[in-house]
């Protein structure tokens, strides 16, 4: 019980971020729209594991890692920049392609559950800002002598956290809808997505060039 303001404070932090619009959205609303709900509530499953993977990281002793090894940091950037700039080429390349549903293609290939869920595992870990913003949220909130229930509790509620408000998009922009208006303009809408998802690529890349 004595666990629980900290635990609360970071959940709200942690929450605060997940909301932010970010190329975790961008993927996730597309996989919705482009395929279908599953794929959506699989790739925003492949999100939660994500956040898993970070939380966990962040209990170990990431924000440490980052701060003894410099060149740590800077490699997550390179490789999570070039992961968006790829990501979004993809994208891109296939704006003219005629979409189906169910049996059809995005971007990379047949569209399967795993598949889904392995791309937004992906996004979320390619986006070293959010380790940065794990660590250091639980750098700030974590009791100074945490219980192993308390660790699981944390583990447990940001996979919770993460899945569900992707989830939450996934199915808004499945409807019949939002897929009719993306089918209008699937060239541009593509197009789109696919140059903000390389210009955040881009960005990590130049970042990673500063100290």
């Amino acid at each position: 019980m004595d666990n629980l303001p900290a635990l609360f404070g970071m959940l709200a932090a942690l929450g605060v971020g997940v909301v932010s619009p970010g190329p975790s959205f961008v993927m996730v609303a597309r996989t919705a729209v482009a395929h279908s709900r599953i794929d959506g509530i699989c790739a925003a499953l492949g999100m939660g594991l994500g956040g898993l993977a970070f939380a966990v990281a962040a209990l170990l002793g990431l924000q440490g890692l980052m701060l003894a090894v410099p060149s740590f940091y800077v490699g997550l950037k390179v490789l999570g920049g070039l992961y968006l700039a790829y990501l979004g080429l993809c994208i891109w390349r296939s704006a003219k392609q005629p979409l189906g549903f169910g049996d059809q293609a995005l971007s990379v290939g047949k569209s399967t559950a795993g598949r889904s869920v392995a791309r937004g595992l992906m996004t979320q870990l390619s986006n070293p800002k959010a380790a940065v913003v794990y660590a250091s949220v639980f750098a700030a909130f974590l009791p100074a002598a945490p219980t192993p229930g308390f660790d699981l509790a944390v583990v447990a509620l940001v996979f919770v956290v993460e899945s569900s408000w992707y989830a939450l998009v996934a199915i808004a922009l499945s409807s019949q809808r939002p897929r009719g208006a993306y089918l209008s303009c699937k060239a541009w809408i593509d197009r789109g997505a696919g140059g903000i998802m390389v210009a955040l690529g881009l960005k990590l890349l130049a970042s990673a060039q500063r100290p």
